[in-house]
């Protein structure tokens, strides 16, 4: 294989492997589309010359060569024009500008395809010879006028952003512009204007270094740095990695079946039985590597698309928080199956949210319900209760009432005080008052709690633990209301441990939040309570020794300073209260 040869596939090589790197980099950008192209014709000029200046077959080569280099020579200064049209910013090049601009080459083309711009083309004693018309010299100034329209174009956008960094990409644009067009006119005008068509051959060596510089600066200066590799290597596009995958089976099933396949069909000479045999064997050995591309496709992207497909399935049926489990890659399969269960765990998150919010609302309505109703069964229940209580008294009263009916008075005098707090109950949870809110500090307000809750005697047997944060910003409060929802919560938490236990409170700051921590060591509640002791009237303790508003008046309260109540159950038994109310600055 000759030097001529090497270099041509080389030049090929390094020009498809440059064009796809810069176009995948950016498919959408108008500069890395008309990049592709322009090495695209490159490619094709490179590809006719590795075939025209080794394999020639006299005249018939001579003649498609001529007219293939004619050809991709004005495509090349078309996407020059556009290329210069459209970068920096990306913008459209005008249609009427281009259609302007490019209207000759419609006549042109056809006039090279059909040999009209040469008398004689040929190969002389193995030397290349051409005889061109009046028309070639039309051509070729068309072309350079493309190329000079492009080049102008280039030097204004270089004079607008000159100083900037897109001043300085257009510039080392402008500079392998000027570089191929010398190296080009020399190659393929000058000499060969004087009859030196040595160089010829090597015209496409000569536009490499330009095209490096061109590609260095569309890719921002980044083309050759450390970092651009890793960052290529860290998002590794599937559109490499299929081009990979294609590259390497074709290669590879050219030197394992087609090698030896050529060898053994063609050992004899190349006679009919040999082409035969070649073609036949060829056919067989080319299922295998492509089964494989089959197979490497389907691992790569027909199987995760699969997965995210049934997953997005799911989530539309309602199962929310689906997620996808698929190898890491880092292709764009691999970051939209990241970006599906990250949506998907939001998405779930929200919902619970949301689900809770609902709740939260459903009671807050079921509390304004019982408030009206409880506010009328009070006031109708207190009159004949008042009633009942003066008879009873008026009785008390006499002295000739024997010991079982004096025991029997007492008796009923403690019942009509147990309905009159009862009453007393559901009126200060129906009542409408307006809070008398001032800066509060919450730690003075649970120590006042904890005083008032000390004078039982059930509660002076629990062991009290106290972790009360220093500095912790005042909350603007009613001092008596929140009191008051310490005081229910410290009494509950004595009713849960009526043999003495632990009684955990702790206060901390976090943002704008204070929150109070409030844990018994008692009996707990129900996993399937949880949700309902905020409810009006539902209790847990035994008939007679509780009316289930004490909880359901504390998240009013708490609630109405926009603040949170919730419990949950301890692992090592018993109740948490977790109460956050905010801060002023919040």
């Amino acid at each position: 294989m000759s030097m001529l040869v090497l270099l041509h596939l080389f030049a090929l090589f390094l020009l498809v492997s440059l064009g796809f790197y810069v176009f995948v980099a950016n498919p959408r950008n108008r500069a890395h589309q008309t990049f592709a192209a322009f090495i695209a014709f490159l490619a094709l000029w490179t590809i006719k010359d590795l075939v025209f200046w080794n394999f020639q077959i006299e005249t018939v080569s001579a003649i498609w060569g001529a007219a293939a280099s004619f050809i991709i020579a004005l495509l090349l200064q078309c996407a020059l024009g556009v290329f210069a049209g459209v970068f920096p910013t990306d913008s459209p090049m005008p249609k009427k500008r281009a259609a302007v601009l490019f209207a000759p080459s419609l006549v042109l083309i056809p006039a090279a395809a059909f040999g009209l711009l040469w008398r004689q083309v040929g190969f002389v004693n193995n030397q290349f010879v051409i005889d061109l018309a009046p028309l070639a010299y039309v051509f070729v100034a068309y072309v350079y006028f493309v190329f000079g329209f492009g080049a102008i174009i280039l030097f204004q956008k270089y004079r607008q952003y000159q100083g900037t960094q897109r001043g300085q990409q257009v510039g080392a644009i402008l500079w392998a512009v000027i570089i191929t067009g010398v190296l080009k006119t020399l190659a393929n005008i000058g000499l060969p204007f004087f009859g030196i068509y040595e160089l010829l051959p090597y015209s496409t060596i000569f536009v490499l270094p330009g095209v490096l510089i061109y590609a260095y600066a569309i890719s921002n200066f980044k083309l050759f740095s450390l970092q651009t590799a890793l960052d290529q290597f860290r998002l590794f596009p599937i559109a490499y990695k299929i081009a990979l995958s294609i590259a390497s089976v074709a290669i590879l099933s050219f030197i394992i079946f087609q090698i030896p396949i050529v060898w053994w069909a063609f050992q004899d000479g190349m006679t009919f039985e040999a082409w035969r045999k070649y073609l036949v064997f060829s056919v067989i050995s080319a299922l295998v590597p492509n089964l494989l591309l089959v197979l490497l496709i389907v691992r790569t992207i027909s199987r995760p698309l699969q997965k995210l497909t049934v997953a997005a399935v799911q989530v539309t049926n309602g199962d929310y928080g689906t997620e996808v489990d698929l190898r890491k890659s880092n292709d764009e399969i691999g970051l939209l199956a990241d970006s599906f269960n990250e949506m998907s765990r939001k998405m779930a998150d929200d919902i619970e949210q949301l689900r809770q919010l609902n709740e939260q609302l459903i009671r807050t309505e079921k509390l304004a319900a019982m408030g009206t109703l409880s506010a009328g069964l009070a006031h109708e229940v207190n009159n004949p209760l008042a009633s009942i209580s003066s008879l009873i008294q008026m009785m008390q009263a006499k002295n000739d009432l024997n010991n079982d009916t004096v025991e029997k008075m007492k008796l009923i005098s403690t019942q009509i005080n147990r309905i009159t707090q009862v009453t007393r109950d559901m009126m200060d949870f129906a009542r409408i008052r307006p809070a008398a809110k001032s800066s509060v500090e919450i730690n003075q307000v649970i120590s006042a709690s904890l005083r008032l809750a000390s004078f039982d005697k059930s509660f002076q047997k629990l062991n009290l633990k106290k972790i009360f944060a220093e500095n912790l910003p005042p909350v603007f409060a009613d001092h008596d209301q929140l009191q008051q929802v310490f005081l229910n919560l410290f009494l509950n938490a004595r009713d849960a441990m009526p043999n003495g236990g632990e009684l955990f409170i702790k206060t901390s700051a976090s943002k704008a939040e204070i929150t109070v921590e409030i844990a018994d060591s008692g009996s707990g509640i129900a996993a399937e309570n949880l949700k309902q002791i905020f409810d009006p009237f539902f209790t847990t303790k035994p008939a007679g020794k509780g009316t289930g508003l004490g909880l359901a008046v504390c998240y009013g309260i708490i609630t109405a300073h926009g603040g949170r109540i919730e419990a949950a159950a301890n692992e090592t038994g018993g109740t948490t209260f977790f109460i956050t109310l905010p801060t002023p600055a919040g």
